[in-house]
This record gives structure tokens, sequence and C-alpha cells, in this order.
């Protein structure tokens, strides 16, 4: 397939492109300067691997959990794209989870196949979710989780793997586990399985995954962890 792959959920920027069997990507600095850099490296890429929007198969992109601005901005450029893709006729979107990047980087880079993959939420809380590899496929919870660092659990002989370490020293079991972000290829390596699943959706369907508005704490939560932590301290 030809598939054009992006996330933008976190600080760092990366893309990669599919041609046939060659895989082309690109990396640099996110947050804040997404919005400006993503299209034009998205073109440069393209232009390496001898691809056009006109023979694209299909826009993946990291849905979420992660920073909201970033994600706007990848659901943005990723419905232009596929909308205006082919001659206008348009192609689908193909939205991965970023925790679900992260456990399969573990994977590739370390041979994990049962991760516990932590992302950095900011405010004190990390996004959260098992992953496990079995039968040549992940399997990954409904709903991911929210909540401050402490609450993470990783089970005996799971690999912690993610960004939230670095960002709460101390404050994770199993710490320092992998320092590992969800990348384009990753992204490229999901999409087959997720493809078959019938997990492609048309451009408009490119939705961002904010788990923060899904499954927030209450206040009584947040002030119960707020009083643990200063307890601890």
């Amino acid at each position: 397939m030809n598939l054009l792959a992006f996330d933008t959920s976190t600080d760092t920027l990366s893309i990669a492109v599919q041609h046939g069997d060659g895989v082309w990507q690109h990396q640099g600095p996110g947050g804040a300067q997404a919005s400006a850099a993503l299209i034009p490296a998205v073109r440069a890429l393209m232009a390496q691997a001898g691809l056009t929007f006109d023979t694209l198969d299909a826009v993946v992109f990291g849905r979420g959990p992660g920073s909201f601005t970033g994600l706007r901005t990848a659901c943005a450029v990723a419905q232009g794209l596929a909308f205006g893709a082919r001659h206008g006729q348009g192609v689908p979107v193909l939205p991965v989870d970023t925790l679900l990047a992260v456990a399969e980087e573990a994977r590739h880079q370390h041979g994990c196949t049962q991760v516990q993959a932590v992302l950095d939420a900011r405010m004190n809380e990390v996004y959260s979710a098992p992953c496990e590899w079995r039968d040549g496929q992940w399997q990954v919870p409904a709903d991911f989780a929210l909540g401050a660092p402490e609450r993470v659990a990783v089970p005996p002989g799971w690999t912690l793997a993610g960004s939230a370490a670095a960002a709460y020293p101390g404050r994770l079991a199993g710490a320092p586990g992998l320092a590992l972000l969800p990348t384009a290829t990753a992204l490229l390596r999901l999409a087959p399985a997720l493809w078959q699943a019938g997990r492609a959706v048309p451009a408009e369907q490119a939705l961002p995954l904010y788990i923060r508005d899904k499954v927030a704490q209450t206040t009584a939560e947040r002030e119960a962890d707020k009083a643990a932590r200063q307890a601890q301290s």
C-alpha cells in the first residue's frame, strides 16, 4: 500500500511514507511548531519517496491521547489531505491510538510483548494502557486510563514504556523503563492489521481521542490525589 503517516501528539513531530516496499521517515520539533511544519515536511518526504497525493491509498495518523493542540493539528491535516487526494475523489483515514504506537515501538526495538504504555498527560497526570502481543496482534483495553503517575500498576514481567517516567521521575513503579514516543513508522507497522479489521474511516471521521474529556477524574478524586502527594512529601 501507499501510505502517509504522521503523529503530532507529543513535542516531537514524526512523519513516515510507505511507497510499495520502501519506507521514508522524518522527525523534527513538534509542539507549537507542528502546525506550521507538518505540511511542508509531508510534501518534502513524499517527494523523496516518489509518491504523490493522487497515488495514496490512505492517510494514517495518531489520534491520541496526547497534546490537545497536537491532536487537533493531526486531525485537521489528515482530513484535508485525505479529502484532496486522488484528484479530489479522496481516500480513507486510519486513526491509530498513540499508546498502541508506543507499545509497538517497544516490541519493534526491544522485542517486548507485554507493555504498560504510559504517556505524559501533563497536569501531574499520565495516560496509560496495558498492551499485550498475542497471536501476532496487539490486545488492548477498550478504554485507556488517566490518573496520577503513582496509580500506574506495572504487572510482574511487563515492561514500562513511554514518556511519563522521564516527566515524573521516581513517581512510577518500574521506572525508568523504556523512554519511547509514538512514531509514524510504528503507525505504518500497525496499519495493515487495523486496515483488515475495518478501522479505516471516511476523512470526515478523522477525530481526536481526548481521554481527559472522556474519563476525567472527579473533583473529589483529584483532591484525594493531591492530598496523597502532599502526605508523601
